[in-house]
């Protein structure tokens, strides 16, 4: 089993105190102290030693500790300045380890893979909650390389990644992010396994790359007749692609007006009545339905069937 020497709370206080830290609200800072919870998130991750993992608000690097004995390279982004000569130290003391201060959301790729060695395979991060959900979906965006994340969240933006369409939580995040990975993966985390122990509950959730890029429950898509079938896919590399963008277009300004009807909210948000009603009618989807009762599938053959409409205009 990987272990950290941090995931404590006495070795967790005595490294606060040699280096003259506290915690900080500002930044999320909660830091773990469950080794338990260290293994299981390194039996999720499945590493095998060849990854290049990316991380995100080490803190005082209580999980790189762990992640450095199981990855080929680790790099991690701190925003707090004042936790640099921790992690200063962790990279003096493994050579597979190195760190960049800033923004995660701002620093560019080209950055983390100078700093990596590469570009990064996997995202494993205790992640600061007030950022956590964008900060997942922005990498999984603009991170094509990465093939797994499995990142420790607020319960309630877990339970919004891994919803099922026609309850509460599902969502226009839940889509979008569902158009590049899936969930594999779930674990609760309480705040006992804290310090300070938080107000919120957390999860520890695990998401796969779709295989080669592929979107849930449809079949074919760029032909004009869409084949939706249960557990089918298309693919997004080659003739046919789902267009992501134009995909994500839909589902705002399906999602934007929640209480109205998918038909009222997308035309008060850009969209011509004609030729959304030409485009429900080929996707059978009714005009009166809301846009939490709709799949991802749903979605990209209304994108798909709202193209074609406005090339035919």
């Amino acid at each position: 089993m990987t272990t950290s020497p941090l995931a404590n709370l006495s070795a967790t206080r005595e490294l606060l105190d040699e280096f003259g830290l506290a915690t900080k609200h500002k930044f999320g800072q909660n830091f773990l102290i469950d080794n338990h919870v260290i293994e299981r998130i390194c039996e999720l991750a499945e590493l095998t030693g060849e990854e290049y993992v990316l991380e995100v608000g080490p803190g005082i690097g209580t999980l790189t500790l762990a992640l450095v004995q199981e990855a080929e390279r680790v790099v991690s982004i701190e925003m707090d300045s004042s936790l640099e000569p921790v992690l200063f130290a962790h990279a003096a003391d493994h050579a597979n380890f190195t760190y960049i201060m800033g923004d995660a959301l701002r620093v560019p790729n080209e950055r983390i893979e100078e700093a990596v060695g590469g570009a990064p395979t996997h995202f494993i991060s205790n992640l600061p909650y007030n950022v956590a959900a964008t900060i997942i979906l922005d990498f999984f965006e603009r991170m094509p390389s990465l093939k797994r994340a499995v990142v420790m969240v607020q319960k309630e933006v877990a339970d919004r990644i891994a919803a099922e369409p026609g309850t509460k939580d599902y969502g226009a995040y839940t889509v979008k992010l569902s158009l590049y990975a899936h969930v594999t993966g779930r674990f609760e985390v309480p705040p006992r396994c804290f310090m300070p122990a938080p107000h919120v509950d957390s999860a520890v959730i695990r998401l796969d790359r779709l295989t080669l890029g592929t979107v849930p429950n449809v079949m074919t898509v760029g032909t004009g007749v869409l084949d939706g079938l249960s557990n089918g896919t298309v693919p997004l590399g080659g003739e046919g692609d789902v267009d992501i963008p134009a995909v994500c277009r839909v589902v705002d300004a399906a999602f934007a007006q929640r209480r109205k009807t998918i038909r009222n909210s997308m035309s008060a948000n850009g969209f011509d009545k004609q030729a959304l009603d030409a485009a429900f009618e080929a996707c059978g989807i009714a005009p009166t339905s809301r846009a939490e009762t709709l799949s991802v599938g749903d979605f990209v053959r209304l994108a798909e069937a709202l193209a074609t409409t406005e090339e035919g205009r």
